[in-house]
């Protein structure tokens, strides 16, 4: 009897003990100097990614990685991790990412005991946003962050509230909102700006998923955040930088439009400030802005500000998106969507913005070539914007 029992104990009994060595040698890193330390770290990261995923031959006991999350939260050896990681060899961190991902996601009595660990130790969160700074370990803090994000509590818990706050309670159930709400958050604006390309760009990908993952989440932050947000925001469209000009763009499109957003939509667009914005991007965008594929100059956010003031009021009546690209307008209907139904109450501050830039808002939507009848929608609706422009000029004589 005494030896089942020891035969069943063992398995756990060798978890702990990887768990131990992996928890020792990574201590050992502040303690002692040379590769030996370093070797030890990466052997046994490099076991506990075989044990976690298998070797390409046998397949992970899924028993035994369930163990070894549990006794990795006990022993505190997330926190080890992210503190470390930038210690490692590139091979040592490529395991470490691999590993984090892996434990994040499983499940103990349908929670994530991972998951749990990190919403009570957020500064990981902000670490590993911080990282983004550090040219060697940027991409792997990239993924495992990403990794974070997918789960709403981590999501939620991006927003630090302040200690005296009366909703701060309230945090622990909203995790996601702790980096959008953290300081690390505006650290995302500067992130995408960076020269290094593949660090920008993967920087604009962990961006994306915060604002696009868990959208009621993100549509109550942006509602109590608008001024901040889109004051930050502005900066990436009128960056010096092309690029972010163009991705900016292209991405505000894209997001306000979610229905989550509907509310912020209506918002945005009745605001002259970002229709001055809009018209600048349009102006100066030249010919690579207006003209290359997938490079945005008027996506559909000022085309909707456009069509919102001149279109008619016609209930019955679609909305349509103008997006400029390679090809010209490209139209979308939103008729389903009756939040962007034509505007009957014009604001006058942003007709005469209007008014005061139809001479370059015709010529460019002249200047656009025509589809030579392969959408004739396209040439109709075109044409269409273009009288209600010259209608809106004409009223305002």
């Amino acid at each position: 009897m005494s030896f089942f029992f020891r035969a069943a104990s063992r398995p756990r009994s060798s978890q702990q003990d990887l768990v131990r060595s992996i928890k020792d040698s990574l201590l050992a890193l502040d303690t002692k100097t040379g590769a030996k330390a370093l070797e030890d770290v990466e052997k046994n990261i490099f076991t506990l990614r075989q044990t976690l995923s298998g070797d390409g031959e046998v397949e992970p006991n899924q028993d035994h990685v369930l163990q070894i999350a549990l006794e990795i939260c006990k022993e505190g050896v997330l926190s080890l991790f992210v503190q470390n990681l930038p210690s490692l060899g590139w091979e040592g961190r490529k395991d470490l990412a691999h590993c984090w991902c892996i434990l994040l996601r499983q499940k103990v009595d349908e929670s994530h005991c991972c998951v749990q660990y990190i919403e009570n130790h957020v500064d990981l969160l902000d670490f590993l946003v911080v990282c983004y700074k550090n040219l060697e370990v940027a991409l792997n803090c990239g993924n495992m962050l990403r990794e974070c994000i997918k789960y709403p509590s981590l999501a939620n818990f991006s927003f630090s509230l302040p200690s005296n706050c009366m909703y701060e309670q309230l945090a622990l159930f909203c995790s996601f909102r702790y980096i959008l709400e953290s300081n690390s958050f505006e650290l995302f604006f500067q992130y995408v700006e960076l020269p290094n390309f593949d660090i920008a760009s993967d920087a604009l990908n962990t961006f994306k998923d915060l604002l696009t993952r868990h959208e009621d989440a993100v549509s109550e932050f942006l509602i109590s955040h608008y001024e901040q947000f889109f004051e930050l925001y502005k900066r990436l469209l009128t960056s010096d930088n092309y690029v972010t000009r163009r991705q900016s763009v292209k991405f505000l499109s894209e997001f306000l439009l979610e229905a989550p957003n509907a509310q912020i939509m209506k918002r945005y667009i009745l605001e002259v400030r970002y229709l001055n914005i809009m018209m600048g991007l349009l102006k100066a965008g030249g010919t690579s802005m207006r003209n290359e594929k997938h490079c945005f100059c008027i996506t559909g956010l000022p085309a909707t500000m456009i069509f919102k003031i001149v279109a008619t009021t016609d209930p019955e009546l679609n909305v349509f998106l103008f997006v400029t690209m390679i090809n010209g307008i490209i139209i979308y209907s939103l008729a389903d969507r009756k939040v962007f139904v034509a505007n009957p109450n014009k604001p006058r501050d942003i007709i005469q913005v209007l008014v005061d830039n139809h001479k370059e808002l015709l010529k460019l939507l002249h200047a656009l070539p025509a589809s030579k009848g392969e959408d004739e929608q396209l040439d109709e609706e075109r044409d269409l914007i273009v009288k209600e422009i010259e209608k809106l000029v004409r009223l305002s004589v």
